[in-house]
């Protein structure tokens, strides 16, 4: 599951996943220790359905850790653009304008949002306002104009 190729991040962003690793492997570890301890004492763990569930959500949550730990471990914090109107890069809140006329934002992001390395993010980096970019989606196809980029 490790990779080896670097997570590119804004300060923030890196920021985020820390606060995250922080709350999952405190108060959200605790938690699931005492959980999976209270159903240890609803009896036969057999078939002991709270206890069983406990140890499922321990699981995911381990699961979440790890993942985390990785791309921290990963982490390469990138510069992000000053002022609106600029290059799109990570960290970019990007405004699109479909063939169709139909506009969305995107943010360029590995964390909740578009991550540079899909086909949308791959098209838009390096772009500016007033490009046309094709997205190569796995669903087809599609231009789109870049109508403006911003940043947090």
């Amino acid at each position: 599951m490790p990779s080896e190729k670097p997570e590119q991040l804004t300060q923030a962003q890196k920021t985020q996943l820390e606060a995250e690793l922080a709350e999952l492997e405190g108060p959200r570890r605790a938690a699931a220790v005492e959980a999976i301890k209270v159903a240890r004492g609803f009896g036969d763990l057999s078939e002991n359905f709270e206890y069983h569930a406990a140890k499922n959500d321990q699981g995911l949550l381990e699961m979440r850790i790890r993942v985390l730990r990785d791309r921290l471990s990963r982490a390469v914090v990138v510069d992000e653009p000053a002022g609106e109107d600029s290059v799109v890069g990570v960290g970019s809140k990007v405004e699109l304008e479909d063939e169709h006329g139909k506009r969305l934002e995107l943010e360029i992001s590995s964390v909740g949002g578009v991550s540079p390395d899909s086909p949308a993010g791959r098209a838009l980096i390096g772009a500016k306002p007033g490009d046309e970019v094709e997205i190569n989606a796995p669903s087809g196809a599609w231009r789109a104009r870049i109508i403006s980029v911003g940043h947090q």
